[in-house]
Parts: structure tokens; sequence; C-alpha cells
């Protein structure tokens, strides 16, 4: 008899687990069966205020792979719409149900793979009242703000809660869609994913697009009319809003299996293996999982789909037979809020303090491209790096044309543990449409190893 491969969840870990499960093993050696709640398989979360902001049509051009293409390439049996309910580990099987009702069903497994993703926050005075809030988790939640937004009467104006990267994207999504919107923010800066240094620098730019930012701000409940949401009452008073829109972050989607007996760590994510195993024939990858920060050694979670795809990988190359480990990530992450590009890698200087770091930082400002090269912006980069040996702990920047994407030859180094002493002699391209003589993260490296060696002779 063929062993069984069921996985929770068809997106990107789900699927890419169960595609290198079946290029190493055949349909005859192989069953799988995939559960997925909604009605898409493969797609781009990332994309979605691309699709709201008119950027990119939707929802087609955000799916990587159909069901089609997963039951007829891949020899798949593909069930949207259905939501696994309970895991049997005892006697190997889960329970599903189709998201319109109807019986149970039951399904055997061989291997089973925990893939059902992160699940918004939303508080309860989000829950159940007037209609015209929306989360933007998958693509069901954007077709259903795009009904919306196209339906009559036309929404005028906007309240986006939370701003951290969904939040700040989806603002600039229905600033392009003509909206008025406002963000409210219930830390004291948006994007607290950088040092609130680089924060600041954020808000300047969100507000320059137009967009009113108001910080420090908890949200207490909605007012609606006629069913439909009027407005986001706070703490400081109310902003009128005809939609609302939720980035308050998400959760791991962990229930399911800690309700199985699997186990949890304590950033909510299921703990896994290096080879992203939970127990005997069990296996979790993507934004329900938690893993190891290489820096600071802690469990973090960190849901990226660039990090779901991996570990899905890593778990079907194991269930395939083979051998691959995922060992990790420094939290690396870029957006863009109109023209302005943001980056960041490693520790915060927060996370540096709760590690138990001594550090010392170093912030530059500097062009993309040289200064007599039309079209050269200015950016800053922000480093933090260990007192004592230099080595890189994080970096941060800010700015415009082509700032953000330099944050990778940071991740590079924090990667590979060098320290900005090292990094000085990084043999960096050069050209004057891409960068001046000295690189902005050459810069900050000279700068950096300098605040290093100071700090040795202070001490």
């Amino acid at each position: 008899m063929a062993r069984r491969l069921v996985v929770i969840g068809g997106n990107a870990a789900g699927m890419s687990a169960a595609s290198q499960a079946r290029r190493r093993r055949s349909r005859d050696d192989l069953e799988i069966v995939v559960f997925e709640r909604g009605h898409f398989t493969s797609y781009s979360s990332c994309g979605i205020p691309y699709w709201v902001g008119d950027l990119v049509d939707g929802p087609d051009r955000l799916v990587a792979r159909t069901p089609e293409t997963f039951r007829d390439e891949y020899a798949m049996d593909v069930r949207l719409c259905h939501e696994v309910v309970a895991i049997d580990l005892a006697h190997r099987h889960v329970v599903a149900r189709h998201t319109a009702g109807g019986e149970p069903v039951r399904e055997r497994f061989d291997d089973l793979v925990y893939a059902p993703g992160a699940r918004p926050v939303r508080p309860d005075w989000a829950g159940g009242g007037p209609e015209g809030v929306f989360g933007v988790q998958t693509l069901d939640d954007a077709a259903a703000l795009m009904a919306w937004l196209d339906a009559g009467p036309a929404p005028r104006r906007a309240v986006v809660v939370g701003a951290g990267y969904i939040g700040v994207e989806m603002a600039e999504a229905l600033v392009r869609r003509g909206l008025a919107v406002t963000i409210v923010e219930r830390g004291p800066q948006p994007m607290a994913t950088v040092d609130p240094d680089m924060g600041s620098l954020v808000r300047e730019a969100i507000r320059a697009m137009g967009i009113e930012v108001r910080t420090g701000v908890t949200v207490t409940g909605l007012k609606d009319s006629d069913g439909r949401v009027s407005a986001v009452v706070t703490d400081t008073g109310e902003f009128p809003a005809d939609v609302v829109v939720l980035g308050l972050g998400v959760r791991p989607d962990a229930d399911l299996a800690r309700a199985a007996g699997l186990p949890v760590g304590r950033t909510g994510g299921v703990v896994t293996d290096l080879r992203m195993r939970v127990a005997d024939g069990v296996w979790a990858a993507g934004d329900c999982v938690e893993t190891v920060h290489r820096v600071s050694g802690q469990p973090v979670y960190v849901p990226l789909g660039t990090h779901a795809n991996k570990q899905g990988r890593v778990a079907g190359i194991n269930i395939g037979g083979g051998y691959a480990t995922f060992p990790g990530v420094v939290g690396t992450a870029v957006t863009k809020v109109c023209e302005l590009e943001v980056g960041r890698t490693g520790l915060l200087e927060l996370d540096a303090t709760a590690a138990g770091y001594e550090f010392v930082t170093a912030v530059v400002r500097s062009t993309s491209r040289a200064g007599y090269y039309p079209g050269a912006a200015e950016m800053t980069i922000k480093l933090i790096a260990e007192r004592g040996t230099g080595l890189l702990l994080g970096a941060q920047i800010v700015g415009r044309s082509e700032a953000a994407k330099r944050i990778d030859v940071l991740a590079t180094a924090l990667w590979n543990r060098m320290t900005v002493d090292e990094m000085t002699a990084l043999d960096l391209g050069y050209a004057p449409p891409y960068a001046p003589v000295w690189d902005p993260v050459l810069v900050a490296a000279r700068k950096a190893a300098v605040a290093v060696e100071r700090a040795d002779y202070r001490s």
C-alpha cells in the first residue's frame, strides 16, 4: 500500500512540502491529500496591498500554482474550502469539515504536514460588529475588501488600525485608491520593527503622503450607521471611517496542534527540530512554527513567506527520503512606503539588550549613487555592533531609490558572523549609477568600527 501524506494548509509551506515530497516519490509510492480552508493555493499574501492599490491585477496574478496544477501535474488530492478540525495522533488520522457545512470526513496519514499558517490578531471590538471591517491575511480576505471598495456607496474615509508592515502598506494602497486615510497605532511610533530613531523617519514619510498618523492611541470600539461602520472609537476620540483595515499582526495558528498534544513554544509557535519534524511522522512549517534567531540564539516567531517556503521545502525533502535542515533566521525584512524604502536585519537595540549584549551604534547618512549622478537619493543606515568584539548584531536602513536591498549585504555579513571591522574591506560593486565610491554600507561599517574602538579605549 502506498504511504499517505496529509497536508494541513495549501499555501507556501504546505505546498512546498507536498511538491518536494512528490518530486522524490512517485504517485504509486505516495498519496498526497491537501486540505485548504480557502479558495486558493500557493499565493502571495505579500502582494495583497499591491492588488488593493491597483498596481497589479488580482487575484490570479498573485497565485503561483493553482489547485488544478497540483491535481493534474503533481497528482495531489487538493480539497479547497476544507478545514481540519482535529488531529488524532494515536489512530493516525485527521478530521476535516467543509467550510459550508456537511458531514466531517476522516483521512488517515502516515506522514502529516502541519502548515495552517497564522491567524490575524482580531480584537473583541472587531468581531460581530458593523460591516466594513477587514483583515488582509488571505486572498479571500482581500477579495472581500475589494468587493466592499468597489460597491456603492464608494468609501471615502479609511482607518487602518496598526502601523506595522501590513498597516503602512495598506494605508498607501488606500491612498492610491483616493481615500482619506488615518493610521492609529497603540505604540509610540509606526514600524516598531526598527528602532525609534529610524521609525521617526518612517513617520515623516507617511505624513508626507497625506496620511494622518496617530500613535499612542488605543482602539476601544466601532460606531455604525445602518449596519455599516461609520467611525473608530479610541481612548483619545473618534475617527470617521467608511472602511476599517486591521493591521495588528498575526499569531501562529497552533491551536489544533496544541489540542493534539504537539509541542508549542513560548512564542506560541509549534516547536520543530532542525529537519522541521515535530514528532514521529509529523512535520510543521511556515507561519505556525517558531524558529531560532541565529544572533541571539533565542526562539523567535518571524512569519514571512521566505521562511515558509524554505521550511516547507526542508520538510518535503525529509518526507521524500532525503536530508535537509533549516538553520534559523536573522530577521531580515524590507518594505516600501510610497518612495521610502525600509530594511532591517538582526537585532534591534531592545533585542540586543534583552539578549545580554553590550553594544555600540553607528548612524550614517549617505546617497544611493554618486552625488553627481541623476537620481541620487539619501539613505540612513544604522548598525549595532557588540562592544569589544565588534561583531555585527543588527542593521537598519531607511531611504529612497535602491536603499532597502542593501540590507541583503548586511544580512549576509550578519549570517556569517562578520565584525564591522572586517566589513570595511568588503569588495562591493561600484559605478556612479549604482553607488558612491564609498558605498553607504562601507561608510557605516567604518563608523561602527571606530565606535567599537572608542568604547574599548574608554573602558
